[in-house]
C-alpha cells in the first residue's frame, strides 16, 4: 500500500491545523487546560477536541453550521472541562471554526496562518482569569426571583429562640387540688 494513499487531502490538513490554532488562543479553553480543569490529561483532551471538531466537519454530508458547532464546544467543555460557558465565547470560536472550513475548502490559507501566528504568540504564556464586574444586588438574587411578591421582605428572620421563661411549679393545697393563679394583665 503506497503511504501517499493514506495521507489525508491537504485541505484537511490545513482545516486541522487552522482548528488547532484557533483552540489554542481562545481564551477559556487556556485557562481550563492551565488550571486543570480536565484532570491531568486537559492538554489532550483540547487535542481530542480539535480531532472531533474535524471529524464532525469531514463525515457529515452536510457542513456543519456554527450554531452546531458552538452547542458542540460547549457540552465538550462541560463534560470534560466541567465548564459551563456563559461568556459568549464559544460562538465566536464556533463562527471562526466554519469560517476556516469554508476556507481550505477553496484552498485559501490566510485565515489559518493569521491563527496559528496568533496561537505562537500565546504559546507559553499564561492566561490571566479576570473575575467580570457584577452588580452587588446580582450576588444576592435568586433564580426565581419575582415569584414571592407576597414575601415581606422588610422582616428580618428571627436568628434566635426568646430565652425560655422560668416555669413556676403548680401549688397543690392540703386536699390535693392544683390552685388556679390569674395570669398578669
Amino acid at each position: 500500500m503506497d503511504a501517499s494513499a493514506a495521507a489525508p487531502p491537504p485541505s484537511s490538513v490545513l482545516f486541522a491545523r487552522g482548528v488547532i490554532a484557533r483552540l489554542a488562543i481562545w481564551y477559556t479553553l487556556r485557562i481550563a487546560v492551565q488550571e486543570g480543569w480536565g484532570g491531568p490529561g486537559a492538554a489532550e483532551k483540547r487535542t481530542w477536541l480539535a480531532s472531533v471538531i474535524v471529524d464532525t466537519f469531514e463525515e457529515q454530508s452536510q457542513t456543519p453550521d456554527d450554531q452546531y458547532i458552538e452547542e458542540l464546544l460547549l457540552q465538550i467543555m462541560s463534560d470534560e472541562y466541567e465548564a459551563v460557558i456563559e461568556d459568549g465565547s464559544a460562538e465566536s470560536v464556533a463562527q471562526d471554526i466554519v469560517r476556516i472550513w469554508e476556507e481550505t475548502r477553496v484552498g485559501k490559507a490566510d485565515g489559518v496562518a493569521k491563527f496559528e501566528e496568533l496561537a505562537e504568540k500565546v504559546k507559553g504564556k499564561k492566561a490571566e482569569a479576570q473575575q467580570a464586574p457584577q452588580n452587588e444586588d446580582d450576588e444576592w438574587e435568586d433564580e426565581d426571583e419575582g415569584s414571592d411578591e407576597d414575601e415581606d421582605e422588610d422582616e428580618a428572620p428571627q436568628l434566635l429562640q426568646p430565652p425560655p421563661q422560668p416555669r413556676n411549679e403548680p401549688e397543690i393545697d392540703e386536699d390535693g387540688f392544683t390552685l388556679v393563679k390569674k395570669g398578669r394583665r
